[in-house]
């Protein structure tokens, strides 16, 4: 028998219309069978993940204020709109979309199940609120938030198959990919064909004019469109009446499969990624984690079980976007690193084990590696995965752990390889003897402070290209002559001063790190001075963020640690640790070194150093040096937080690659080629002495060296300083009265 709206009935629908008492049970069957199918399949996800571990309740601390920051994160997209509007757009249309249309039905529910079956069952009247205005309010609402979630997954259909965007597709695509995008499009548009064929079904007669439509129903105008669109097409209401169930059920299997599914595949990430927000690091990949003294297995990866559930959940909160490999460097270079292949790789290799799958070797040179060893070596540590990341996957802790199997297996490159044994036997990088450390300053026309011996305002760490590489010894110079004009007070350690260890760490060496770093402590225990200034970003970094994290007291008994480190560091944990050109921007704010800002008439363009920039945000105070010279600073078109590595970082320094194109090379011809500078870009300047020397050498190999020139700041700051000072009039008189 039909069910008709007629005129003057209540503005309302029907719920489970024409589905029956029997198909109702079915529906609630399956519906209840759903739900724990969904909540079993959640419980075993995130029970894996706490499994034998118990660090996790340090990520829960705070729990309230970082599910309102993760919430915030979500809810805004903030993170998918960097450097795609449209893809932001995009998942904000679909995720704002499916939030809504997930209310709505609760909602639905509740009043169908509760306020209705339920009060009519306790008290024999029903409390439904699903009528009138609420009605209304609740049709348009749904209507046009389903409208925007189809809309977005469509954008989302066209990215993938009609433009086929590159950073969407690689290696590790698969079926489920394709299921979760088009279970995502059914589900939207099969929502508004059901309405439309209910709004037809609901005439009052065939062939009905469209005014005889519930007029009331006029606000759920994307369903009212399929009705018309379904009765231009001949579909009469009779037809429409026996089609609605077929429509109904066919919605409903469908959502029940895609709920099921969600713990199992890949729409796990709408879960997997809140929660990897919720628990995310704020220092992560800028402070790697440590490894305790007695070197337990988990700290490199010779099993899957030795990755820790944060590791795993970045895994599973992956969603395959392309997002970090699209803005790696190492990748734009043609070196065999993707960061989210390695991540899905580490995930399928996990899920096979688990299976029941033959485990093997995890990263390292055999054929059959998880992870070639090679991959690894192409990361440059630059952070710029993790920075493009939409859902706070700390790819730089996985690397690390990769990376310290690789040196526990000694699996490296000669060049890493030398640098290791000049650190054990010289305390540098360059193997050269730590009694000429200061050599550098002997061409200077006054004498540098011993900070050793002499109470300082700046301890200097002038760090190791800068005291033994030629073309940084320029710079070191150069800043050495800043602060003398500033008159400020600074030293350094001279043959005290050794490696700073942050580039081996990220090369999974450990335990070396752990020596610098404790004989650096000890040593600045010794001194008396107010701040620490660093001229390399890499320094300032391992200071600033990892040297405050060693926990020396477990290596008490370590023989190469016998120092005594009660009290060195502040009541928050932290030393003061500037780089240099926070310490001189401050200086030039006050007047110190004498610059109005004129003095120069260059156009430059200015590197951010991925330890300075990326890792600390540490964005204005280099550009308002340069500023502060008169030149003209022209911004590249990646830069800031979207800075290209320089290719140094990581140890890439001291390795040797098959590449397309070095990375360097590939930054010059960025900054040469960019049409919007207005005027030919003069000099390429620079703030870390990695960077300086990866540039000279890209200059060179690039063929730039008539085309650019490389500057540190604190060369063309000094120029500017000493042009100032020529410029100005002399005060004084060069002769003097004669004799009588």
């Amino acid at each position: 028998m039909r069910v008709l709206l007629q005129a003057g009935d209540p503005v309302t629908r029907p719920t489970m219309w024409r589905i029956g008492p029997i198909g109702e049970v079915l529906f609630y069957y399956l519906a209840t069978v759903t739900i724990a199918v969904f909540l079993w399949g959640v419980y075993e996800r995130f029970n894996h993940y706490t499994d034998g571990s118990d660090d996790w309740f340090e990520r829960l601390d705070n729990l309230g204020g970082r599910v309102r920051t993760a919430t915030k994160i979500v809810i805004t997209n903030e993170k998918q709109f960097d450097r795609d509007m449209v893809g932001g757009l995009m998942h904000s249309f679909i995720m704002w979309g499916f939030l809504t249309l997930l209310i709505g039905t609760t909602i639905l529910g509740i009043d169908m199940d509760i306020l209705e079956k339920g009060g009519k069952l306790l008290t024999g009247q029903s409390y439904s609120i699903f009528k009138g205005d609420f009605y209304l309010s609740y049709s348009f609402v749904m209507d046009f938030m389903g409208l925007l979630f189809v809309v977005g997954v469509g954008i989302a259909l066209y990215r993938r198959y009609a433009v086929r965007k590159e950073r969407l597709w690689g290696p590790n695509s698969s079926l489920e990919d394709d299921f979760f995008i088009w279970s995502l499009f059914l589900l939207g548009v099969g929502g508004f064909v059901q309405e439309g064929i209910r709004i037809l079904a609901a005439s009052p007669r065939s062939g009905a004019q469209f005014s005889s439509f519930p007029q009331f129903e006029t606000v759920s105008f994307v369903g009212w469109f399929v009705a018309d669109v379904m009765h231009t097409l001949g579909i009469t209401p009779e037809m429409a009446l026996f089609l609605y169930p077929i429509s109904w059920w066919s919605h409903a299997l469908l959502a029940f499969g895609f709920i099921a599914s969600i713990p199992y595949a890949k729409p796990f990430h709408m879960i997997s990624s809140f929660a990897n927000v919720v628990t995310r690091d704020e220092k992560a990949g800028k402070r790697l984690p440590g490894i305790p003294a007695d070197l337990d297995a988990d700290t490199g990866a010779e099993s899957i079980d030795d990755f820790s559930w944060k590791e795993k959940l970045d895994q599973d909160a992956c969603t395959k976007c392309g997002r970090c490999t699209s803005v790696c460097p190492a990748s734009e270079s043609g070196r065999p690193l993707s960061p989210r292949d390695v991540l899905l790789d580490l995930k399928n290799y996990r899920e096979r084990v688990e299976s029941g799958g033959e485990e093997k070797t995890i990263v390292g040179d055999a054929d059959d590696a998880v992870i070639s060893a090679e991959t690894m070596e192409s990361c440059m540590g630059c952070m710029a995965c993790m920075d493009a990341c939409p859902v706070e996957i700390e790819h730089l802790k996985t690397f690390t752990r990769l990376n310290r199997q690789l040196t526990d297996d000694g699996e490296l490159q000669p060049g890493v390889q030398d640098v290791f044994q000049n650190l054990m036997q010289k305390g540098n990088t360059f193997g050269d003897s730590q009694r000429n450390r200061g050599d550098w300053a002997a061409d200077l026309e006054f004498d540098i402070t011993d900070a050793r011996t002499q109470e300082v305002e700046y301890l200097w760490y002038v760090g190791d290209y800068p005291s033994y590489d030629e073309r940084n010894k320029q710079v070191a110079r150069s800043l050495a002559k800043l602060f003398e004009a500033a008159d400020v007070s600074f030293g350094i350690l001279f043959d005290d001063e050794k490696y700073d260890g942050n580039d081996i760490r990220r090369l999974g060496e450990e335990l070396l790190y752990v020596e610098l770093a404790g004989h650096h402590v000890e040593t600045w225990d010794e001194c008396e001075f107010e701040k620490i200034v660093c001229t390399d970003p890499h320094s300032y970094n391992t200071f600033k963020n990892e040297y405050p994290e060693v926990n020396f007291a477990e290596f008490a008994d370590d023989p190469m640690m016998p120092f005594d480190y009660e009290s060195f560091w502040n009541q928050d944990g932290e030393i003061d640790v500037l780089h240099w050109t926070q310490a001189v921007e401050e200086m030039v704010r006050t007047g110190a070194l004498g610059l109005d800002g004129t003095e120069l008439d260059y156009t430059v363009t200015y590197h951010d150093p991925c330890h300075l920039g990326r890792y600390n945000d540490e964005y204005e105070a280099p550009r308002e040096l340069i500023r502060a010279t008169g030149c003209t600073l022209h911004e590249m078109p990646r830069n800031r937080n979207e800075s290209f590595c320089c290719g140094g970082g990581g140890g890439g320094l001291w390795m040797e690659h098959e590449e397309e194109a070095k990375p360097s090379e590939e930054r010059l011809r960025e900054a040469l080629e960019d049409t919007d500078a207005g005027s030919a870009v003069e000099k390429f300047v620079v703030a870390c002495p990695m960077c300086l020397t990866m540039y000279e050498d890209g200059r060179k190999t690039g063929g730039f060296e008539d085309a650019i020139e490389i500057l540190d700041i604190a060369e063309l700051l000094l120029e500017a300083v000493e042009s100032k000072r020529v410029m100005e009039p002399s005060t004084t008189t060069d002769s003097a009265p004669a004799d009588d």
